[in-house]
């Protein structure tokens, strides 16, 4: 049965994020260059890398099961990221 207030769990397709989600990404792509760049700086700290490690790893294995991703990829961003 079809039930209108079951949460949306796949976020894969734009029309299918949340309200917040979509509001976020719009403000997103609003922003220049320069303000992307900064505000990515200020989330890609070592603190938040460390708080939400285990979600970053869930996330790339998703994005390699899915095929998004290859191994190599995922070994370089694993390294960048100090993972």
């Amino acid at each position: 049965m079809w039930n209108p207030f079951k949460k949306k769990t796949d976020i894969d397709d734009p029309n299918q994020m949340g309200f917040v989600q979509r509001i976020a990404m719009k403000k997103m792509m609003s922003m220049s260059p320069e303000q992307r760049e900064k505000m990515m700086r200020k989330v890609m700290t070592p603190e938040n890398i460390s708080k939400n490690k285990d979600k970053i790893l869930a996330a790339m294995e998703q994005m390699k099961a899915s095929g998004q991703m290859s191994a190599d990829q995922i070994e370089l961003a694993k390294r960048k990221l100090g993972l």
